[in-house]
């Protein structure tokens, strides 16, 4: 299949301001199972430099910096992506001592795997909730981490939430709803809580429906030797697949945001977003 994706960023300002320098993540990446056939961002206020770098995990990142005053920021991206037939299951656990949980990384493995392994301290009731699921799978790790992914859309409502960080675990699981990325967060905790290295990646997602309204999305990939890093979308109860088109992965979620950067200046802010995906 073929697909097209235009996204439009838009930052009104109420005064001119001064942009300070600039990450943006847009840039779907290369996959097995995702070809890349185009990619172009143009940007106004025009930039007085623009360079693509590779961040610390690999992202592939346009740096932008700027030298004048400016009331408006826009980022227009276009991308062409092709993809193949891809199965989530075509897979085997290796060493089979991965099969069954807890489970214990190498040492080099953990050494790499370090900041996506990080845990933040859970409420009796998350630690429950998870245990639950985990004895209930009969601690298979596959069965586990597919019915927690199934639950969680099962016990929560997805809701839109446009910008700012995802919300605590313990603060989405009181209030049973929250945008994918909360939902992502959520999952991420409750994996690295049984020792699975568990990081929050940010791209596009695709699925037929009457009236397309398309956003940004979130979802969730863990690390199983012989699987390599594979997803999991909680806000949709399934594993990802080829349309899943991820764009910035990371252990932490703010590092995986579309637009990094500040302003000097007192001006308030408006942002507009517009982003279509057509398969053809």
């Amino acid at each position: 299949m073929n697909f097209k994706i235009i996204h439009e960023t838009t930052y009104l300002f109420s005064d001119d301001v001064f942009l300070e320098p600039h990450f943006l993540r847009f840039r779907p990446k290369q996959t097995p199972f995702i070809d890349v056939t185009h990619f172009s961002i143009a940007l106004k206020s025009e930039p007085e430099g623009h360079s693509v770098i590779e961040d610390e995990e690999h992202n592939v990142i346009d740096f932008c910096w700027f030298e004048e005053l400016t009331n408006c920021l826009t980022i227009s991206v276009e991308s062409s992506l092709q993809t193949k037939a891809f199965n989530p299951f075509n897979f085997i656990i290796y060493p089979d001592s991965f099969n069954t949980l807890p489970f214990t990384y190498s040492e080099h493995q953990y050494q790499i795997l370090y900041a996506s392994l990080q845990k933040t301290e859970l409420t009796q009731q998350l630690v429950d909730y998870t245990q639950d699921i985990l004895v209930a799978a009969n601690f298979n790790t596959i069965t586990f981490l597919t019915n927690l992914t199934t639950q969680i859309h099962k016990d929560f409502t997805v809701e839109y939430r446009e910008d700012g960080p995802p919300l605590s675990p313990d603060n989405t699981f009181k209030i049973k709803r929250g945008s994918c990325r909360d939902l992502s967060w959520l999952q991420i905790n409750l994996l690295r809580n049984h020792g699975i290295a568990a990081r929050f990646v940010s791209g596009y997602f695709y699925f037929d429906m009457d009236k397309p309204i398309f956003e940004l999305h979130a979802w969730v990939e863990v690390f199983i030797p012989g699987t390599g890093w594979l997803g999991f979308d909680p806000s949709h109860g399934i594993l990802t697949g080829n349309t899943h088109f991820p764009v910035a992965s990371s252990a932490i979620p703010e590092n995986t945001m579309p637009v990094s950067g500040g302003i000097r200046g007192s001006a308030t802010s408006q942002l507009i977003t517009n982003l279509t995906i057509e398969k053809r």
